[in-house]
């Protein structure tokens, strides 16, 4: 059990120093955590959407994970597009390729749709304080949905973890965590 607690704060680290870039320092930081001093915070104005870093709505965008099945991923439930990625080490039989190949596609798809949404939400909250336009009403209503979204758009990421258990023999979904340099048990 520690072992994964390190796993997954050390992976959770690289995944913030990743997507932090010099265009945006606070790409992968966690504004809540108030990491952000207030002479940093004019680079973030050219933002189309404030709450939202260049490469996280990018990612939104484009279907990525960001990190949103990392419950499932390290604890031993394979994801459709690093099973691709692995598919000869993994020894997958032309089926299990299929099979695969159609739950990214699946992915992909909802994640793309719901992603839209949410961009659009954080865009829709972010214009009621632009348009000096908010109050606790609309304000409430505006969070809902962003959350909401978001917390549907992590469920579509993980299921498509369960999922591929169907596919994978527990031999294949043991060489993936050993590929992947996971220790599950």
């Amino acid at each position: 059990m520690k072992t994964a607690i390190v796993l997954t704060a050390a992976v959770l680290s690289l995944a913030c120093a990743h997507s932090k870039s010099a265009s945006d320092p606070h790409a992968g930081h966690d504004m809540t955590a108030h990491s952000a001093s207030a002479a940093e915070y004019p680079s973030l104005m050219d933002r189309e959407v404030k709450a939202l870093s260049k490469e996280e709505t990018a990612g939104l965008l484009e279907g990525r994970g960001l990190g949103m099945a990392l419950s499932a991923e390290l604890n031993g439930y394979p994801g459709p597009m690093h099973v691709l990625e692995l598919k000869e080490g993994l020894g997958l039989f032309p089926e299990q390729v299929t099979k695969t190949e159609e739950l990214f596609r699946q992915v992909k798809a909802e994640a793309k749709a719901l992603g839209s949404e949410l961009v659009e939400a954080e865009k829709k909250l972010d214009s009621l304080f632009k348009d000096k336009n908010v109050n606790e009403q609309n304000l409430s209503e505006a969070t809902a949905l962003a959350g909401s979204l978001r917390g549907r758009l992590r469920e579509t990421h993980l299921k498509y973890h369960i999922r591929m258990l169907g596919v994978l023999s527990p031999e294949q979904v043991a060489k993936y965590n050993e590929l992947r340099g996971y220790s599950i048990q």
